[in-house]
């Protein structure tokens, strides 16, 4: 994984807004209806090198697919394994279910998201590898036309999955969660073995707290989290810990996020995952402030952060002056070299779902940009 040695470099969580008519057709097979196989291929292709161009472009150091091919960065699981089927709606969130006047209002600006659920209802294994096949030679084939100092592609982590599919078949969440696992397994290893950066999503290790584990105490909300983290680096143990990076957020949608477990109380456990990288939301009004958790959590000497210095939930572009200052704070607790630029979170999670205007998204990437070289004069001319 490549560090900011002479200059604070530049990434992002991952998901980018989709072209219209790729949109369409990744929704049409998300709901089991009639698509275009092949029209689906090639858009897919055409959009990867588009928005790995863009991103070079924009000046981003560490690029990816953008999830091109992705109905969802957690649900297109069901696609690749097998024992899923049919779809459960999501629970109210505890922040946004007291609000309908706001939800409604919220979905007239982004859309409905119609991702599907699935339910696991039956044995879990890896049914489908053709489309992880794309997606390495897609994003391999699109880094050859740019120059970027690093790919990474990301993927749901073990924890993750149950956090959009409920479990009917397993005995219990410990058995699901560790066959997801074992599952899963082959795609982390082979997008490293391509030469990547592998990214593991785990929002089950903050966001899942006031959504799809609401029911746990917060006792039973950490356990959980501590043995997802187990399970993620058992998943993990052929995987070098400086080839792959994790990322955590409280849910990538405006709303009260009243209901967010504390940082504090979730970044020892974050911590103790294998991954060298830790990409951590630092810049939406709700988490802005924890920056200062890492005064009181010591950051392992084998570890680097990622924060986010730009919100994904708002068409707000911040100054670069405002990156560069949240940069350089992070630089000053865990030193320059450890601290590479990112977004708290993706900028299209889901097909057909958010309300971000594509080319603003990529106006708030520039800034960052623009914010990055600030700091790298500030952080570099302060230690010569």
């Amino acid at each position: 994984m490549q560090t900011s040695r002479d200059r604070i470099l530049t990434t992002h969580v991952g998901s980018l807004p989709r072209p219209p008519q790729l949109r369409e057709l990744l929704v049409k097979k998300d709901k089991g209806e009639a698509y275009d196989k092949d029209a689906l291929a090639r858009l897919t292709r055409e959009a990867v090198f588009d928005i790995v161009r863009r991103q070079a472009e924009t000046g981003i150091d560490i690029v990816n697919d953008g999830e091109m091919s992705k109905p969802g960065y957690s649900t297109y699981v069901a696609d690749r394994l097998s024992g899923f089927a049919g779809h459960e709606p999501a629970k109210p969130r505890l922040d946004t279910g007291p609000h309908p006047n706001f939800t409604a209002a919220i979905t007239r600006m982004t859309g409905e998201n119609v991702a599907r659920r699935a339910v696991c209802v039956g044995p879990i294994a890896v049914k489908d590898r053709e489309p992880l096949e794309q997606d390495l030679a897609n994003l391999r084939d699109a880094l050859a036309r740019v120059k970027a100092v690093e790919g990474f592609m990301t993927a749901a982590s073990p924890g993750l999955v149950p956090v959009f599919q409920s479990n009917r078949h397993y005995p219990s969440h410990e058995a699901y969660v560790e066959e997801i696992a074992a599952a899963m397994q082959p795609e982390y290893e082979a997008i490293v073995a391509a030469g990547f950066v592998l990214q593991l999503d785990c929002p089950d290790l903050a966001m899942a707290r006031h959504t799809s584990f609401q029911d746990l105490s917060e006792a039973d909300f950490l356990k959980r989290a501590a043995f997802h983290v187990e399970t993620l680096n058992h998943a993990l143990r052929n995987v070098p810990a400086d080839r792959c990076r994790i990322h955590i957020c409280w849910g990538n949608y405006e709303g009260p996020h009243d209901h967010d477990i504390d940082f504090a109380k979730i970044a020892p456990i974050l911590v103790r995952a294998k991954p060298q990288a830790l990409l951590v939301e630092a810049a939406n009004p709700r988490h802005a402030h924890e920056w200062t958790v890492w005064q009181q959590v010591n950051l392992p000497d084998d570890k680097i952060l990622i924060p986010g210095v730009l919100d994904t939930s708002t068409n707000y572009v911040e100054h670069p002056e405002l990156v560069a200052e949240r940069i350089c704070r992070f630089a000053d607790l865990v030193g320059r070299e450890r601290v590479i630029a990112g977004s708290d979170c993706g900028f299209g999670t889901f097909a057909g779902y958010g309300k971000l205007d594509p080319d603003i998204s990529f106006k708030k990437l520039r800034a960052m940009v623009e914010g990055a070289a600030i700091a790298s004069g500030r952080l570099w001319k302060k230690a010569a």
